[in-house]
């Protein structure tokens, strides 16, 4: 069983090629992918295949023999997710060989139907299975993507702005929740080493709501700070957070906190032995 495919394979490997090219053609999106790009991935798609089932591996798609041809479903997978291909359009790929494989094998094996059924079912099952890896392998570069995405807009969610000298701001905007609390300590604390900063100002005025979660990620980002040599200002203690804090018995009492961004920054300053003066023209 398995050794008519490897003959066909052999014999019409170039037939097999224009005849699949024609149904890939019919229904893939125009201006996506290159013709002559798309017919050097059949054939060596259909070389790999027949190099795979020459070996006699006709079960386990995941077995050595299938390394080189997973390996190229792979780099095909990672490539249509980045030009816009959906997932089925990434599967058919594979699947849309079945229609020139089964017209050969049906040619070859008129006369025997017994013959005919178990290289016809051998062949389904081996192309259904590279057809989900190539749909396993397109989820996971995605889910890579999007995660790269979600921690590059983290990144540029939480600046850390330099106001004065010896005197940083952190403005925070959304939901403070553990991943990002990591993203505001690293941000915080790599720019006051950089500035040799004394104050830090974080500003939640952006901050929808405060709950315990939320009051202990703040309390460790000043706690960090602190071991770095810098005192934290918070500031946007709207009355509504400022009764939710008393409500949670969140002890803030060592910590200094402003209404609003200008208060303490005008404290920063302060302590950094400077002082505002309003000059007339």
């Amino acid at each position: 069983m398995g050794s008519k495919i490897h003959d066909i394979l052999d014999q019409h490997g170039a037939e097999l090629l224009t005849e699949w090219l024609q149904v890939i053609t019919a229904s893939h999106r125009r201006g996506l992918l290159k013709e002559g790009e798309l017919r050097e991935e059949c054939r060596e798609f259909i070389h790999l295949f027949r190099e795979a089932v020459r070996q006699n591996s006709l079960s386990d798609v995941y077995s050595a023999p299938w390394n080189e041809v997973r390996g190229l479903l792979s780099n095909i997978s990672r490539m249509r997710s980045q030009k816009g291909f959906t997932p089925s359009e990434t599967a058919s790929f594979v699947f849309s060989f079945k229609q020139p494989l089964f017209a050969r094998l049906r040619q070859e094996l008129a006369q025997d139907g017994e013959e005919l059924l178990e290289n016809v079912w051998t062949a389904t099952s081996l192309l259904d299975k590279l057809g989900l890896f190539t749909t396993e392998v397109y989820q996971k570069n995605r889910e890579e993507v999007i995660l790269r995405q979600q921690e590059e807009l983290l990144e540029l969610s939480t600046p850390v702005v330099k106001l004065w000298e010896g005197v940083l701001a952190l403005p925070i905007i959304g939901t403070l929740d553990s991943a990002r609390t990591q993203v505001v300590m690293e941000s915080l604390l790599q720019k006051i080493v950089e500035t040799g900063s004394d104050f830090a100002i974080i500003d939640i005025t952006g901050v929808p709501t405060v709950d315990t979660l939320t009051a202990q990620h703040l309390l460790k980002t000043i706690t960090a700070a602190r071991l770095m040599g810098a005192e934290c200002i918070i500031s946007g203690i709207r009355p509504q957070i400022a009764q939710t804090i008393v409500y949670l018995g969140v002890d803030l009492a060592g910590v200094t906190t402003k209404s609003s961004l200008a208060d303490a920054f005008k404290l920063a300053l302060e302590r950094t032995g400077r002082k505002i003066i309003r000059t007339q023209g």
